[in-house]
């Protein structure tokens, strides 16, 4: 019995290997054919691409019939000559390229012509410490779109074997590190390194359009932006380069006042995890009671799905909450619900707020109520006597404008009570209308100063609430949210997804809200 294949992989601390992939990809997707020595550094091909993209969003991507001479300068270019090779290739970009180590500028050399590029790319060979002022005093009246660079990292033999330097809770690098003395190393690391980069700059100012850098440390970042604003550079950009388990940083700026400047990337937001949506469930036998009243109301809507899409609609209709229908899955019907204002809460209280207003009318006292008693027995006593139905009729009415005051104002706080008891229990379309008669009794039968203050006041607060509406209207909005409406068996689910707002519970209210109307749909 033989053994199954072992998968397939790359050792990527074998030297050898790593470079087998370094040419290989730049063949096959570049057509480019390169020569590197092991003993000097093996660029992942990546990384260098994402580099070369992020420069075109500096100097601005060109119309393909367009021919605009984009020049740029490479700072180290090394052995590979990656840079002006795949900008060159890619772009038709003429490139300087500078290099200190006498093996780099060799292969370089090589590798730039052995692909036909000696007319876009010329590598020079510059002194030690040498960085943009002395490669450009040849080039004195040439004006170049961009400099790029990758610095060494390190500052010493320990920074570059990671003590010291490395956070002991990462893992070990999983590449392997081939570059020479001066490609990984320099006095002060990338962060001094670059910052002689920045002097050069601000002599150089606008013979460059754009100076930029790649950075190994995050923590590089912080201090040379600071730099370049203690300077007072006036545009300054930074990206960030995310390949694999490699992160590089890169860092930009220009003394033009007429670049674009790229946004850099946003702040990195902790991954939320997806929340699920809040729902309900409305039962088949509910269905079709609902279906039964959407017929008696001339509704066309038939199917399951269709009826409770029609009674939603119309609940946030009365509630004045926006809602429009959007495309969706088959089976299913879609709603995008935005809520100005908390109208769903506003309702109840408003009819507590009438209650315990009518609740804290003045009460007739008991004497006041006994004398009325008494003369409306005295009068109903005369009624009697005098024989006559019509008389009898007459008084008793006018008896009720007066002394009935004190009776109605009784008669309405019971009914009052009884509709805050059924309230409490649920039965809001009883309650309302008790609410309302006891409401119109207290007005026909008090004359009492204070009762008119509290409905004209009641009235202005309503008046002031309508006129701040429309304000908070287009000001702002409590919450949206996307709700299905789908079928779940023989049942109606409905689900609201939460996409941006104040306040989640006020998405929970409302759907309670949805809820328990259905119900009441159902039970009344």
């Amino acid at each position: 019995m033989c053994r199954p294949p072992s998968p397939a992989g790359l050792n990527f601390k074998d030297p050898e290997a790593v470079r087998a992939l370094t040419c290989t990809l730049l063949k096959e997707d570049f057509g480019l054919t390169i020569d590197i020595p092991v003993e000097r550094l093996i660029p992942t091909v990546p990384l260098r691409l994402n580099y070369i993209h992020w420069v075109e969003d500096l100097i601005g991507h060109q119309d393909a019939g367009e021919r605009v001479v984009r020049r740029g300068i490479d700072i180290g270019t090394g052995a590979s000559c990656i840079y002006p090779l795949l900008g060159a290739t890619l772009n038709g970009w003429y490139f300087l390229a500078t290099e200190v180590d006498d093996m780099c500028f060799n292969y370089a050399k090589k590798n730039v012509e052995q692909n036909n590029l000696s007319d876009l790319i010329k590598v020079v060979k510059v002194p030690q410490k040498t960085l943009l002022m002395d490669a450009l005093k040849e080039e004195s009246e040439i004006i170049y779109d961009f400099c790029m660079c990758n610095p060494p990292f390190f500052a010493n033999q320990l920074e570059a074997k990671g003590v010291n330097s490395r956070n002991p809770r990462r893992p070990p690098p999983s590449s392997v590190n081939t570059g020479g003395i001066t490609e990984i190393m320099a006095e002060g690391g990338e962060l001094e390194f670059v910052k002689r980069i920045i002097h050069d700059s601000l002599q150089l100012k606008k013979r460059l359009r754009w100076y930029s850098c790649m950075l190994g440390k995050k923590c590089s970042l912080a201090p040379l932006k600071e730099e370049l604003r203690i300077q007072g550079v006036p545009k300054v950009t930074h990206t960030e380069f995310c390949q694999g388990r490699t992160m590089r940083w890169a860092l930009a700026w220009s003394f033009y006042d007429d670049v674009q400047v790229p946004s850099p990337p946003s702040k990195r937001r902790k991954l939320e995890k997806p929340r699920k949506p809040i729902t309900f469930m409305v039962l088949a036998s509910t269905v079709k009671e609902l279906s039964i009243k959407a017929a008696a109301m001339g509704w066309d809507a038939v199917e399951a799905i269709a009826v409770v899409r029609a009674w939603v609609e119309k609940i946030l209709t009365d509630l004045k909450v926006q809602h429009k229908r959007v495309p969706c899955g088959k089976d299913e019907v879609s709603l995008f619900v935005t809520a100005i204002e908390n109208s769903w809460i506003h309702l109840r209280r408003k009819k507590r707020e009438r209650v315990r207003q009518l609740r804290e009318l003045p009460r007739a006292s008991e004497d006041v109520l006994q004398a009325i008693e008494e003369e409306k027995n005295s009068q109903k006593s005369k009624s009697n006597n005098s024989g006559c139905e019509n008389s009898k009729t007459e008084d008793s009415e006018m008896g009720i404008m007066a002394p009935d005051e004190g009776v109605q104002l009784t008669t309405g706080d019971e009914l009052l009570e009884e509709s805050a008891a059924k309230e409490e229990c649920g039965e809001h379309v009883k309650e309302e209308t008790e609410a309302k008669q006891g409401e119109t009794s207290l007005d026909k039968g008090s004359s009492n100063a204070k009762e008119e203050s509290c409905s004209s006041e009641e009235s202005s607060n309503l008046t002031v609430e309508k006129e701040q509406s429309p304000k908070e209207t287009s000001r702002c909005f409590l919450f949206k949210c996307l709700m299905n409406v789908k079928k779940e068996g023989k049942d109606v689910l409905v689900e609201m997804h939460w996409v941006e707002g104040q306040n989640r519970d006020l998405m929970n209210q409302l759907c309670t809200y949805l809820r328990n109307q259905i119900l009441r749909l159902v039970a009344s």
